[in-house]
């Protein structure tokens, strides 16, 4: 994976996480109940802390593995997008039961790009 593509996948990111997180703060805040807000800021977070990880990654020069660009990009989406999914359909009393067992799948893959990160180091 090229450093262009890390850094463009991280900064894409990051500003959908500001976007949602405005969205979320602003829009969604008259609809969503306290726990609902609550999870879609958690599906927030993490899309911020992981784009950010990407940039760190993009930026940094030694070899970074596809398996791990990949861990971080599918893990945001499978774990972040999901959680809105299932916040967004939750508070439309229709809620999207599938996507439940995809948001731990989305964290099992960030938690596998950390240790691949670990795993380069040695």
């Amino acid at each position: 994976m090229t450093q262009h593509v890390i850094i463009a996948t991280g900064s894409i990111f990051g500003m959908l996480a500001v976007i949602f997180g405005a969205f979320g703060a602003h829009a969604l805040k008259k609809i969503l109940t306290t726990d609902q807000l609550q999870s879609f800021e958690v599906g927030v977070k993490y899309q911020m802390y992981h784009a950010i990880v990407l940039l760190a990654l993009g930026m940094y020069s030694g070899t970074i593995t596809a398996a791990t660009y990949w861990c971080f990009t599918l893990g945001i989406i499978l774990f972040s997008f999901s959680i809105y999914g299932l916040v967004l359909s939750d508070s439309k009393g229709k809620k999207i039961r599938f996507l439940g067992p995809v948001t731990p799948l989305g964290g099992l893959l960030l938690v596998s790009g950390w240790l691949l990160i670990l795993i380069n180091l040695f």
